[in-house]
């Protein structure tokens, strides 16, 4: 029986430290094992005088300005969970509980590959309990004038994105995806967020983009790429914008089974697009593997 019809989680600690792309702030990460059927769970370790446990879900998502910000009912936030979300995911690790000593997940690179490496390190460990899916059953779609994102039926997880800039440095593009953890190693992990320089000091002035740096994005200035180094890809920023989505759309409390498709989209759309699912119960089900093999017997 495949692996991944059954839950996983992480076989040690997972640590990592850096800086928050928003807020600045230095924070240290530890991933630990949690128990079958937990799901992710933040802990805030710095917040003391309330509730300090943050659940990624749908409804618990507050803001996603440049980024995917939760909150409890205690207004504890914590803000960019996506780069981590979608490591998780595409890795298979089902339960953890990630504990952090501050407001903002480390920006790292800007991409989930320094994730996946941590997580890599610390292993994994099959569990008893079988993975619950959500399986895509009719077509839901959103839109903002010319933004849209949709989730429609298919026998695995697909992925298709496309964005259009007037700087020449993005232009128009569009990828297209199967979508499992070898792909997401090969093609999308390493994909780094990216913003203009233009941009900086409006967002710095409204408390954004203050740990921002060439060392954890793509900065562009015109038509230009900022980066000594240049782009991983040609194509990295829709590759990048899938990669969020990936990281968006795991706040379902499950990996899909269905096609995701975005337009121009972002992390407003992308959960725009996940409370319009939740909305609609008969769009989608909750699918284990391990039932599909148990019938096939």
């Amino acid at each position: 029986m495949a692996p991944s019809a059954f839950q996983h989680t992480v076989q040690g600690p997972a640590v990592f430290a850096g800086v928050g792309v928003h807020t600045g702030a230095h924070t240290r990460v530890t991933v630990r094992a949690a128990a079958p059927d937990t799901g992710i769970v933040f802990i805030r370790t710095d917040v003391t005088d309330r509730d300090n446990r943050l659940r990624p879900t749908g409804e618990a998502v507050c803001k996603t300005q440049l980024g995917t910000v939760i909150e409890n009912a205690a207004g504890v936030t914590l803000s960019t969970i996506e780069h981590l979300m979608a490591a998780l995911v595409m890795l298979g690790i089902d339960n953890a509980q990630v504990e952090i000593d501050g407001p903002e997940m480390p920006i790292m690179d800007g991409s989930s590959l320094p994730f996946v490496q941590v997580l890599d390190r610390a292993g994994r460990r099959a569990q008893s309990a079988p993975r619950r899916y959500i399986e895509i059953l009719e077509r839901v779609e959103v839109r903002d004038g010319d933004k849209r994102a949709s989730l429609a039926p298919a026998d695995s997880f697909e992925t298709a994105f496309e964005i259009a800039f007037d700087s020449a440095a993005i232009g128009r593009q569009r990828v297209d995806l199967k979508m499992d953890e070898a792909a997401f190693r090969k093609e999308l992990a390493n994909c780094r967020t990216f913003g203009f320089l233009h941009e900086v000091e409006a967002l710095r002035a409204i408390g954004l983009a203050r740990g921002g740096s060439m060392d954890n994005a793509v900065v562009i200035e015109g038509d230009r790429i900022l980066n000594p180094e240049g782009l991983r890809r040609p194509d990295e920023f829709v590759r990048h914008k899938t990669l969020d989505a990936i990281g968006d759309l795991f706040v379902l409390g499950g990996p899909v089974i269905g096609r995701f498709e975005g337009v121009l989209a972002g992390h407003g759309m992308n959960n725009a697009l996940v409370r319009a699912l939740l909305a609609r119960p008969n769009a989608w089900r909750w699918r284990s593997l391990v039932l599909d093999v148990a019938e096939a017997v």
